[in-house]
């Protein structure tokens, strides 16, 4: 046998593992709600070859690949268990199990390092909560097929309605099209069907009525049997208190703004000041994408070696508030053609870290520059530190962030030698460190830090949604200190 046969031979036998694994996921999924991650990455839902480059996906973090061969003895041994709602990180046990030292088992090592989601630790499946999106642009919909997609046990989130301005003959088919086929994010995982006579769309089974208003003083949600609900307004129309305050209608419990709030209205960044939102809160913001993108490593940072200012420069896909063409706009430079031009601009995040990160006295400025790229921004964060490292280890240190700490599932790393912007496409991250970009002398750094300003910040949305919600279920193992 060649060597060429070795390694084809190796392949069929881990595409053949990668099949076992799929029931096994699907099964925890479906009936205890429990989601299967690797390294942060859920394996719910992945074909084998997705399954697959999860786990290569280890040797860009991890500095060695990660194999199907390693995990499934901690998968098959969740099976035996009596779990409740959890995530958990099959990539994160073979990791720790490797470097115990007390000779246990894949199946007893995995007991004990997810006992808290077993037996009388448990949690109950709580009752799915509903979600209102009012809006369905780009943020929208990206929202819309992560609701969807989350939606496969029955519990957690519910997606129930969709709210839209009438736009005329054919307007539902015209907004499932949208949602089916998207130019950036690819085509809809799944089935969707149009039910014009109910103004309804049916998305993997889930029935999504659309409302059609202009105002939300003009609807009634328990008229839809849609009760206790979150609302995420993802028009960025109203961003004060006052303004979001109108959708505190019957049926609405809580609103959350895809925008920065304005006022008092809290600026949140999952998994930097989430766990700061009152209970009695019913109106938040999820800040920004770029303010997502910036706050988690700047927090990171700072906690490890103190950070005295910094400087964020983001150069940012253009949007849809821009003009295709040269045209009038009520920005100065923003009504020159998206696609032809890099415009200079203003960003807001920088003065929105002092919400999310409100003990960090460092002046932070910011300014931003769009350019001509659909999706895929960067933010170039430089710091001056409170005091000298190196290169190395600041390195070193964000790798470990990326894989265990409480932020992994806000930060990603990469040593690609090549990587560009249209690799991070579809990045649930809300930003990824690029490490060979990265600049480290004496007291001074800079990050280069690639975020999927659509999608990331989507999946962020969500992670507040589920908090809020009461269903944001705990992940095992638990983080290292």
């Amino acid at each position: 046998m060649t060597v060429n046969d070795d390694s084809f031979t190796n392949w069929k036998l881990r595409e053949e593992i990668a099949e076992s694994m799929i029931p096994i996921i699907g099964k925890l999924h479906r009936e205890r709600d429990v989601t299967v991650l690797l390294h942060s990455r859920s394996l719910v839902n992945k074909s084998v070859v997705s399954i697959l480059k999860t786990h290569r996906f280890a040797r860009q973090i991890a500095g060695e690949e990660l194999s199907v061969t390693e995990t499934l003895p901690y998968l098959q041994a969740l099976t035996a268990l009596d779990l409740g709602p959890s995530q958990i990180d099959i990539g994160m046990l073979a990791a720790l199990h490797k470097s115990d030292d007390r000779g246990l088992s894949a199946a007893e090592f995995t007991a004990e390092a997810v006992a808290g989601a077993t037996g009388a630790n448990k949690i109950e499946c709580r009752k799915a909560r509903d979600v209102v999106l009012y809006g369905f642009g780009r943020i929208g919909r990206l929202v819309a097929r992560l609701l969807i997609e989350k939606a496969g046990s029955g519990n957690g989130l519910r997606l129930r309605a969709i709210v839209v301005r009438g736009g005329g003959e054919q307007d539902l088919v015209k907004r499932a099209s949208l949602l089916r086929r998207d130019s950036i994010h690819g085509q809809f995982q799944g089935t969707i069907t149009v039910d014009e006579t109910n103004n309804t769309i049916v998305a993997n089974g889930n029935e999504i009525k659309v409302i059609y208003a202009n105002d939300p003083s003009e609807i009634d949600y328990t008229a839809y049997g849609i009760d206790d609900a979150i609302l995420i307004d993802n028009t960025g129309k109203w961003r004060d208190r006052e303004g979001l305050a109108q959708h505190l209608r019957p049926g609405i419990d809580k609103v959350v703004l895809t925008a920065p709030g304005k006022g008092d209205v809290p600026n949140i960044v999952h998994g930097v000041n989430h766990d700061t939102i009152k209970p009695d809160e019913r109106i938040l913001s999820c800040a920004s994408c770029t303010t997502n993108a910036i706050v988690p490593p700047l927090k990171a940072m700072a906690d490890e070696y103190g950070v005295l200012r910094g400087h964020v420069e983001t150069v940012h896909s253009f949007t849809n508030d821009q003009n295709l063409l040269d045209n009038y706009h009520k920005a100065d430079r923003r009504g020159r053609s998206a696609p032809l031009n890099m415009v200079i601009t203003e960003t807001g995040a920088a003065s929105a870290v002092a919400k999310a990160l409100p003990d960090l006295k460092a002046p932070i400025t910011g300014s931003s520059i769009r350019v001509p790229v659909p999706d895929v921004s960067i933010a170039i964060l430089s710091l001056r530190l409170g005091r000298e490292t190196t290169r190395d280890e600041v390195l070193d240190y964000l790798r470990e962030v990326s894989l265990t700490s409480p932020l992994r599932r806000q930060i990603d790393f990469t040593s690609a030698p090549d990587a560009v912007s249209n690799d991070f496409i579809g990045s649930r991250h809300a930003s990824i460190v690029d490490a060979g970009a990265t600049k480290v002398d004496g007291d001074n750094a800079i990050l280069y830090l690639w975020y999927d300003n659509e999608f990331g910040y989507s999946c962020q949305v969500i992670r507040v949604v589920q908090h809020v919600s009461g269903v944001e279920y705990p992940t095992y193992p638990g983080t290292v200190a």
